[in-house]
């Protein structure tokens, strides 16, 4: 596979200017539109912003990556733009983005775009083939330029039928690394292709996993894993780490061996790096690194939860819907018993997922035991006295048979090599789940239990100015950060007041999370000489993402004024939450937006609340923003 099979002269542009990366992004689409690959090209846009929000797109020494798979892409194509002057951004450098490339991906593609970025990978590490990039001439010069430099394909190898020779042998390798990156496209690769060449370069064997969209490719296996001087872990996400137990260990981020694969090598290659005891975090002094593991852990967690809350909330919603519509009882009550079963799962698999990701696969079972003993509020005591201790309960439960069976492993190494069969499938689960009940069971379900129990009834018992402060806090954090954490904190406090039928909070959350691109988008058609033309053409598309419950539209008119558009969200969503508690609305399911409409209780009220909140945006960004030309 070429880069120029995929990036013609029409898709790129020299020299260009940008005040901000998503004005950069922008510039880009319209590049790639030209090549006929979009489908839906304000989807795609949106798409790359919302993977750009996450981070990780800027790869350094003057480049980023942007990209995205996309249901608006027939294709996959490239764009390229260079910035002059260079554009000053967050990136892992400091230095500001000189060169971008853009990668456009169906939504169901194959390995074709990860072909494409290994290509660029290739590339970009060549400071010299940037520098040549950047003097182009032309976008045609620019493209000749690629052509030139990327690898022809190997001639067909001649048939020589009368020689059979011998399959070669395996190959030795000296290191080995695995690299994986949150969404699995660009540091994956990037990291991959960086540390090849660093050790190509020193004249050190090395084959590298790399963990990425498309699943793992070349995979280690377990004789070349043997072999080996020492495994480079170049990740930021968990990936398998049984199997190098044993083996001296040296864990980068994927950005790290981006950036520096000859430190990496460096320390891969130092005789001193420590063997590997099992056990993938916590194994630091450092607070920050112990935070981010940490936090890694229960996003993890979470990131396995959410999705049955979401389905159970909408099996939930579809069953009333469908009641409204005159469908058999039966099958409505079908519907509505599958949605609270996904409720039940939702605290072991939460405690499972952060055990998991911690102790790996021995952790599963203790994990899952103690969510679903959180879910039940299991005791010493009378079954009748049982109280769920709910979400916290399930967050104590993982990290605790996560850290467990750990703690357990290290222990198990002393045992008789002749016995640790019976340790690993026999002992090491038994203790666990022993453990595991006995914590639960004595210490974190009673007093958590009662504690659930007294919000619970403290939040029921909530009548005027309390239960409207809870829906105004609620519904600003919502427009804080527009899907940051803040965002999903807010979120992630709606879905669990609506497992326990707290239906008016998950009303306030989900309103919150509307009024955003509602109000900028209001604001654009009110007040069209504050925004620019290309601002003022999103307010279509901003109107839709509101009524779907994505905050996110508004997200890049935050980024260019936070001062005026941030306040104003903020207002207009409290306003908004607080509104629909006072008008009791109740939302069932916790996304859908106006398409859940027909189940909310007190629709109108909903509407009106959304309206007032929307309005009250539009008018404090009409009132604090300054004209602008264009």
């Amino acid at each position: 596979m070429h880069i120029t099979d995929h990036l013609q002269p029409c898709c790129v542009a020299l020299r260009q200017q940008a005040d901000s990366l998503p004005a950069a992004i922008h510039q880009l689409v319209e590049l790639v539109q030209k090549s006929g690959c979009l489908t839906d090209t304000v989807q795609f846009e949106q798409d790359v912003l919302e993977r750009e929000k996450m981070g990780g797109i800027c790869m350094g020494r003057g480049l980023a990556i942007p990209h995205a798979k996309s249901a608006g892409v027939a294709h996959a194509e490239l764009a390229a733009l260079t910035l002059d002057p260079p554009l000053p951004c967050d990136t892992p450098d400091g230095e500001p983005v000189r060169l971008l490339f853009l990668i456009a991906a169906p939504a169901d593609a194959n390995d074709l775009h990860v072909q494409m970025l290994a290509g660029l990978a290739t590339l970009l590490l060549d400071e010299e083939v940037c520098r040549q990039m950047l003097d182009a001439p032309t976008p045609t010069a620019f493209c000749s330029l690629i052509a030139q430099h990327e690898e022809p394909a190997p001639p067909p190898a001649e048939e020589s039928p009368a020689v059979e020779t011998p399959p070669p042998p395996p190959a030795q390798y000296r290191l080995l690394a695995v690299t994986a990156c949150p969404m699995g496209v660009a540091h994956t690769y990037l990291a991959a292709e960086a540390l090849r060449k660093a050790a190509q370069e020193r004249g050190v064997t090395i084959k590298v996993e790399t963990n990425g969209a498309v699943g793992v490719n070349d995979e280690l296996e377990s004789d070349e894993i043997a072999a080996a001087d020492c495994i480079i872990i170049a990740a930021d996400k968990g990936v398998s780490m049984a199997r190098f137990v044993g083996k001296r260990l040296v864990i980068v981020s994927a950005g790290d061996a981006v950036r520096n694969a000859d430190a990496v090598l460096n320390k891969a290659l130092n005789s001193k790096v420590p063997v590997y005891r099992g056990g993938n975090a916590f194994r630091t002094s450092d607070w920050r690194e112990l935070g981010r593991e940490t936090y890694r852990h229960l996003m993890n967690g979470i990131s396995y939860m959410i999705p049955f809350v979401v389905v159970g909330g909408v099996m939930i919603a579809l069953s009333l819907l469908l009641a409204q519509m005159g469908l058999a009882q039966k099958y409505c009550d079908l519907l509505n018993n599958i949605g609270k079963e996904a409720f039940v799962l939702i605290y072991p698999v939460l405690a499972a997922s952060i055990a998991v990701s911690i102790g790996d696969a021995p952790a599963f079972m203790p994990g899952l035991m103690g969510g679903y003993m959180a879910q039940l509020g299991t005791t010493a005591g009378n079954k009748l006295s049982w109280v769920s201790s709910g979400f916290w309960g399930a967050l104590i439960a993982g990290f605790a048979a996560g850290l467990l069976v750990r703690f357990l492993n290290g222990l198990g190494k002393k045992i008789p090599e002749n016995l640790q069969q019976v340790r690993s499938s026999f002992l090491t689960p038994l203790l666990s789940l022993l453990g595991i009940a006995a914590l639960m069971a004595l210490a974190v379900n009673p007093p958590l239990g009662r504690f659930n129990q007294k919000l619970y009834r403290a939040l029921d018992s909530m009548r005027g100015g309390s239960r409207l402060t809870v829906g105004a806090v609620l519904g600003a954090l919502m427009a804080t950060d527009y899907g940051g954490p803040i965002n999903k904190a807010a979120y992630l406090t709606g879905t669990l007041a609506l497992v326990s039928d707290q239906l008016d909070i998950m009303a306030a959350v989900m309103i919150g999370g509307m009024v955003p691109p509602i109000g900028v988008a209001l604001a654009c058609l009110l007040f069209p000489h504050r925004f620019t033309r290309e601002e003022r053409r999103t307010a279509p598309q901003n109107l839709l993402m509101g009524a779907s419950f994505v905050t996110e539209g508004a997200l890049p008119f935050a980024l260019r004024d936070p001062l005026r558009v941030v306040p104003a969200c903020m207002a207009g969503s409290s306003l908004a939450g607080a509104l629909a508690v006072q008008f009791g609305c109740r939302c069932p399911a916790p996304h859908g937006g106006l398409f859940l409409i027909a189940v909310i209780d007190n629709p109108i009220g909903f509407l009106a609340a959304l309206l007032c909140g929307s309005l009250l945006t539009a008018l404090i960004m009409g009132v604090l923003k300054k004209p602008v030309k264009g």
